[in-house]
C-alpha cells in the first residue's frame, strides 16, 4: 500500500539553528550565545533526554528511513519547537519561527524531496503568524502550520483573536495541525511520575483546544479550514463530540447563542482530522463512528523507540484483520493527499 506519514519530527539542534540568525531580525541576531541558553523553553520541568530514544533525526537518517518503510512523504513537525508556545516575549516567537522555518527548509527539504514542510507560525501575534504561514507557504513550499497545543496566551483557539491564522490559512488552502507535548498547565503540574504526565500531555491539550474550536464556532467562520489533531490516537474524538452535542443541545442558546454547525456536522463535512496509532484496538468502532476519511497514519519517527521498532509499524498495520484493505488504504494514503491538499 502506498503510505504518507503525515506526522514525522525533525530534530533541532541549537548550533544548527544559530546558522541562521540572520532571520532573527536586528533587534535579536546578535543576542543569543551558542552554548548558553536554548532558544526553545523546556517543554516541563522533567529530563526528558534520559528515557528518549532519539533515532537519529537528521536528514540522512530520514532518508534511510523512507527507503527503508517505503513512505513516499513524510511531513515534519518538531520536536524542542512543540514547546514554542511557551515564549513569553512575542519579538522573540516572531524570530525564532522564521529562522526555523527557513533551517527547516534548508536542512531537510531541499535536501530530500519526500520531506516537507509544517511551518511554526507565532501564534503570539496572529497577523504576523499569517504573515509567516504564507511566506512558509509561497517561498519555501510548506504544506500545514502548527499551532502548539500549550500556550501562555490564556485563551484557547476558538477566541477571534486566532482568526488571522484561519484566515490566511483557508485563503492558501493549506491545513493547521494542534500537536501536543508541554505538559504544563493542564492538571497534573503536581505529577511525580513522569508516565503519567507523558500518558497524559497530550491528548488532554487537544481535548481542551478542540472544544474551544468547535463551540467557539471557528468552523462557522471558516467553514473550509481543516485541522488535525495529532499524536493522541484517535479514540478521544468520538467521545468528545458526543459529549459535545449534548453540551450543545443543552446549554448552546446561553453560552453560544451564534453557533451554527453542531460539533457532529463540523466532523461531517471534513473539518477535522485525527492522527491514530498503528495498533488501537478500537480503531474500528471509532472509524465508524467518526467517518472513515478523516483518520490519518503518523510515524512519530524518530521520538523515544529504536529504529528498529518503527520498521514493523506499518506491516502490522496492513496485517490487521480487523480492518478491511479500504480503511487502511484511506489512513494510509488517501486521508492525508485530501488534509495537505496534495
Amino acid at each position: 500500500m502506498r503510505v504518507i506519514d503525515a506526522d514525522g519530527h525533525c530534530v533541532e539542534k541549537d548550533v544548527e539553528l544559530s546558522e541562521y540568525a540572520s532571520y532573527l531580525g536586528k533587534p535579536l541576531a546578535g543576542a543569543y550565545g551558542v552554548g548558553s541558553m536554548p532558544l526553545f523553553p523546556s517543554l516541563d520541568g522533567w529530563f526528558r533526554v534520559a528515557g528518549d530514544k532519539l533515532a537519529g533525526g537528521d536528514v540522512e537518517h530520514w532518508r534511510n528511513f523512507l527507503d527503508a518503510t517505503g513512505i513516499e512523504l513524510s511531513f515534519l513537525y518538531p520536536t524542542s519547537g512543540l514547546a514554542f508556545g511557551l515564549i513569553q516575549d512575542v519579538e522573540w516567537a516572531v524570530s525564532l519561527a522564521q529562522a526555523y522555518n527557513q533551517w527547516l527548509y534548508e536542512r531537510y527539504l531541499r535536501q530530500d524531496a519526500r520531506l516537507r514542510g509544517v511551518a511554526m507560525i507565532p501564534v503570539h501575534d496572529p497577523v504576523r503568524a499569517a504573515q509567516e504561514l504564507r511566506r512558509a507557504v509561497q517561498e519555501l513550499g510548506f504544506r500545514a502550520g502548527l499551532l502548539p497545543s500549550a500556550t501562555l496566551l490564556h485563551r484557547g483557539y476558538g477566541d477571534p483573536f486566532f482568526d488571522p491564522i484561519y484566515a490566511e490559512a483557508e485563503r492558501l488552502n493549506v491545513p493547521l495541525a494542534v500537536h501536543g507535548a508541554p505538559s504544563q498547565g493542564f492538571g497534573f503540574d503536581w505529577s511525580t511520575s513522569f508516565i503519567v504526565t507523558h500518558a497524559l500531555e497530550h491528548p488532554i491539550p487537544l481535548l481542551i483546544q478542540c472544544t474551544h474550536m468547535l463551540l467557539g464556532g471557528v468552523f462557522d467562520r471558516f467553514p473550509r479550514l481543516r485541522v488535525a489533531y495529532l499524536e493522541s490516537g484517535a479514540g478521544w474524538l468520538p467521545f468528545l463530540i458526543d459529549r459535545l452535542e449534548e453540551e450543545v443541545e443543552r446549554r448552546a442558546a446561553r453560552w453560544c447563542p451564534t453557533l451554527k454547525a453542531s460539533p457532529r456536522e463540523v466532523l461531517q463535512r471534513g473539518n477535522l482530522y485525527v492522527s491514530c496509532e498503528v495498533e488501537e484496538t478500537t480503531l474500528p468502532w471509532v472509524a465508524q463512528a467518526i467517518g472513515e476519511d478523516q483518520i490519518l497514519f503518523a510515524s512519530d519517527y524518530p521520538h523515544e523507540r529504536d529504529r528498529e521498532a518503527f520498521l514493523g509499524d506499518i506491516p502490522a498495520f496492513v496485517e490487521r484483520s480487523d480492518l478491511d484493505e479500504r480503511l487502511k488504504a484511506k489512513i494510509l494514503y488517501d486521508n492525508a493527499c485530501r488534509f495537505y491538499a496534495l
